[in-house]
């Protein structure tokens, strides 16, 4: 029997810690809530920045609350290239020895040391929706996606949290190629799976 999950994309944004979101909007500054999002701890703020790094600018990236430990931007491969660097993959918090930026905001800008990455595609599940799925946090699954651009996204690392809640996330270049707009449903396909192995983007 088919396992149908919830897949959307995650455009660029950019999640603040709490001393760099005062360093940008003032002391004591708090983030103020524009819509709630899947995952039911995060929401998309009404703050957008810049994000500049040498001469290319980013313009308006949504910050994402609530507030984190350290500060992270999350691009896509086109992001990457237009900017002109090299922004590694790697899962959400990694950011030890990734490239920085320059944050421009209403009242001033700072300049971030690390942080930006490409997040590798994921799939977010709590307890109960991971083992009705027989799937472990850690472990890499594909995801099949149908229609016109159909294809498989393999390796979609597996992230279970007791107050996650069941979906997939792509970045926007993965979206495009697969003719996604906005969410969709994918088919999951583990190890133990069906045998079908078409060719992976």
């Amino acid at each position: 029997m088919e396992k149908k999950i919830p897949v959307e994309i995650s455009a660029r944004h950019i999640h603040l810690s709490q001393e760099d979101l005062e360093r940008i909007f003032g002391k004591g500054y708090e983030l103020k809530k524009m819509k709630q999002l899947t995952q039911p701890s995060d929401f998309a703020a009404k703050e957008t920045l810049d994000i500049k790094v040498g001469e290319k600018i980013l313009k308006n990236v949504r910050i994402v609350g609530p507030v984190r430990e350290k500060t992270q931007v999350e691009l896509s491969t086109t992001d990457s290239i237009f900017l002109g660097i090299k922004v590694p993959f790697r899962l959400s918090g990694n950011i030890e020895g990734t490239p920085g930026a320059v944050l421009i905001g209403p009242q001033g800008e700072i300049e971030i040391k690390e942080g930006l990455i490409i997040p590798i595609r994921h799939l977010h599940a709590n307890f109960v929706e991971a083992k009705e799925l027989g799937i472990k946090d850690g472990e890499e699954v594909s995801i099949k996606i149908e229609g016109e651009r159909a294809l498989v996204f393999h390796k979609v690392k597996v992230r279970v949290k007791e107050n996650y809640a069941l979906c997939v996330h792509l970045d926007t270049d993965e979206g495009n190629a697969a003719g996604i707009d906005k969410k969709t449903e994918g088919i999951l396909i583990t190890e133990k799976g069906t045998g079908f192995e078409p060719e992976s983007i």
